[in-house]
Parts: C-alpha cells; structure tokens; sequence
C-alpha cells in the first residue's frame, strides 16, 4: 500500500471510530429527542422565515436583494454537494453500509437515500451562516455568531442520528463556507446594506 493509500485508510478508521463515539456512547435521552428534531425542515425553517421578517423590517430598501442572495447561496451549496461530490466519489452512508450498518445506532424509521459525502446539511447550512455572518455581523454583532452555532448543531445531528460520517459534515461545512463566503463578499460590495442605509437601525 502506497502512503496516500495507507493515509487514506487512517483517515477512515478514524472517521469511523469518532464516528461510534459520537452515535453510540455520546449519547443521552435528550440529545435523541432534539437531533432527530434537527434532521426536520419544520424544525429550522421557521429560524430562516423569522431572519426573512428580521431584514425585511429593518433594511426595506434592501432586504429582498439579501433574500435572493441568500436562496441562491443553498441552491449553490446543495447542488454542488450532490453533484460535485455525492455522485462523484459515492460514499455509503452508515446507516446504508452492509459492513458497518450492525455498528450503527439507527435514531430515524429509515436510513436517508443517496450517499454520504459530503453532507448537504452541514454544506447548506454552513453555507448560509456564512452568509449571514459576514453580511448581518456589522449590524448585529452581538447575535450574528449564533449561526456558527446553528450550522454546527445540525452538522452534529447527522452524525449522531447515524446518517452521516464525520468526516462528511466537515467537507460539507468546508463546502457551504467557501461558496457562503464569496457571495457575502459580492452581496456586501454590490448590494450591501451599507450601499443602501448608511445609518441603519435595527429593531433591538
């Protein structure tokens, strides 16, 4: 076995040991309930319908520009994560592997369909906290981190309902923040708020 080879098979011992840590003995009653919670769009999507009525209300001028931005950053992310990568390198989920799926502890009715790198969660929603981050944090400075912490407690839940590897949300994660990154960047240059409201207030 060359180097890459045997540095490749490391990384994969690896992936799956932290992976049995983090679904099979981090584990608690209440950590069960709220990351299958995680894994339901009506569980989060009312954050993003709220962040909608949040810049809507306090940049008018501006805000539809910042909700086309920030559709198209998940429409990137997505698509890249499952046709860049998901079809390309064909990685079984866990829960989807006949050789590792007996070490799987299974917290959803069926295992999630197509394959497991990267995760489309963690690059979606990665991808729009960095967004959010990089074009909400001169005006909320104090509230815009809590993206970081939503992105990374549903990248989590992937691992810990038995869906994904870990090593799946960190490339997914690594994903969303390079394509969330460049369209901060370009929506703050071309459209940012401050190009609009040199004083904006924000509803407290």
């Amino acid at each position: 076995m060359n180097d890459a080879g045997a540095i490749l098979q490391t990384l994969q011992q690896f992936d799956r040991w932290l992976f049995q840590k983090i679904n099979g003995q981090w584990t608690n009653s209440f950590f069960d309930f709220i990351f299958i919670l995680f894994r339901q769009s009506s569980f989060w999507m009312p954050l993003y319908l709220f962040l909608f009525v949040f810049v809507a209300i306090n940049f008018r001028r501006n805000s539809w520009w910042w909700i086309i931005f920030f559709l198209c950053t998940v429409a990137m992310t997505d698509m890249a994560g499952t046709r860049l990568f998901k079809h390309l390198i064909q990685r079984l989920r866990p829960c989807n592997d006949p050789q590792f799926a007996s070490s799987v502890r299974m917290l959803l009715k069926d295992c999630a369909a197509g394959y497991s790198f990267v995760s489309n969660h963690a690059a979606n929603h990665f991808g729009l906290a960095t967004f959010i981050y990089f074009t909400l944090q001169r005006y909320i400075p104090k509230w815009a981190w809590i993206a970081w912490l939503w992105a990374i407690s549903v990248s989590y839940a992937q691992v810990y309902v038995g869906v994904h590897y870990p090593l799946d949300v960190l490339g997914g994660a690594f994903l969303g923040f390079l394509l969330g990154f460049p369209v901060a960047l370009f929506f703050n240059r071309k459209f940012g708020f401050a190009n609009f409201d040199k004083q904006p207030t924000v509803a407290p």
